[in-house]
């Protein structure tokens, strides 16, 4: 099977094929051509003016993002509450809504908690309105997004959805090195590797039926590293990290590019009150730039989760992290988004920015 035909298997679709014909593309073709990235002028920072710790993060990620002042939208309800009710968060969007400007395509929030709207993320309901239509009751799949694999640069404007990430962190300190290492990630082209594990836990490791057709189809194009083991420890170059397990060991002892993406497929790892299942902050504690996790029981549909092959088509093409993320997750509903959102290591650097 030649590496075109590979490339056109149903597993991937139209997407990934894409991708790969861009390889023997000539440069003027738009699917060569790095893709636009989303900057400080697209995004709207939602911040909780009750909550201390929110307010000191969004104050220092609009001075290093260089947000606009009419996009810091100011709201106030009870913090640290794990889960917020359909009428309390509604009362909250409509009034982020009516503050944000028309031309903004992305949120950011500037807490951890609450981490859920009744039976959803908080990162899904922002993006795109509370609905049971994105919860589950029992192992059953839920709302498709129309931005998964999408090729547009404005999801609002296409789509309706302002794609949200958390930026956030337990400390001020960890929020901080969050963000600085996100701005660190910018431009910086990285030369790194993707680890993508099949683990010894079947259950959790359902998409890594994907796994070794994303390696074999990227990697004229970036060094991916399949494995069929439960952790990579000692490794100087991780930029991408994918694996399926309760609790991934050894995370402190790999190096994080600025920028880096990590996750692990399990059922509580976005749940920011506590569980016994390891909480996707720890990714960002070792170093990574994003991580993504589900805050409710979701089973274990790779829908529900990140797909490697489609976050690493966008993110190597340019794309800013929280663009490349969204669009990775065919069914996010259940899923909380955290990290830096504007991070796009990938990215060329443009001859002029008013903002970046």
């Amino acid at each position: 099977m030649s590496f075109i035909q590979f490339c056109k298997s149903a597993l991937f679709g139209l997407l990934i094929e894409a991708f790969c014909y861009s390889a023997y593309a000539a440069p003027a073709s738009p699917m060569y051509r790095p893709a636009p990235a989303l900057t400080g002028h697209d995004l709207a920072v939602i911040v909780n003016d009750a909550d201390p710790l929110s307010v000191q993060i969004a104050d220092y990620y609009q001075q290093q993002r260089r947000i606009p002042a009419e996009q810091m939208i100011h709201v106030r309800f009870a913090p640290n509450q794990a889960v917020l009710s359909k009428q309390q968060f509604e009362q909250v969007k409509q009034e982020v809504d009516q503050k944000t400007p028309e031309h903004v395509q992305a949120f950011a929030l500037t807490w951890l908690q609450p981490f859920r709207v009744e039976c959803m993320s908080i990162t899904t309901a922002f993006a795109a309105g509370f609905s049971e239509s994105f919860c589950a009751k029992g192992c059953v799949q839920t709302h498709n997004s129309p931005y998964f694999a999408s090729e547009t640069d404005k999801p609002f404007q296409t789509h309706g959805w302002r794609p949200t990430m958390a930026v956030a962190g337990k400390t001020f300190a960890d929020a901080k090195k969050l963000i600085d290492t996100g701005m660190a990630a910018d431009y910086s082209q990285p030369q790194g590797s993707a680890y993508l594990l099949k683990t010894s836990d079947k259950a959790r490791s359902s998409r890594a039926a994907l796994f070794p057709q994303v390696a074999e189809s990227l990697k004229n194009f970036w060094p991916v590293v399949y494995l069929e083991q439960d952790y990579i420890a000692g490794r100087p170059d991780v930029m991408f990290y994918f694996t399926g397990l309760i609790k991934v060991p050894h995370l402190a002892e790999n190096r994080y590019l600025p920028g880096a993406v990590a996750d692990h497929l399990t059922s509580a790892g976005g749940v920011m009150s506590g569980s016994d299942q390891m909480n996707i902050m720890e990714w960002l504690q070792a170093g990574a730039t994003g991580s993504y996790g589900a805050v409710v029981e979701p089973c274990n549909f790779p829908a529900k989760f990140p797909n490697p092959g489609v976050l690493m088509y966008f993110y190597l093409r340019g794309s800013s992290l929280i663009e490349a993320y969204w669009k990775s997750v065919a069914q996010p509903g259940q899923g909380i988004f955290v990290g830096e959102p504007l991070a796009k290591p990938f990215a060329y650097r443009p001859r002029a920015s008013a903002t970046d």
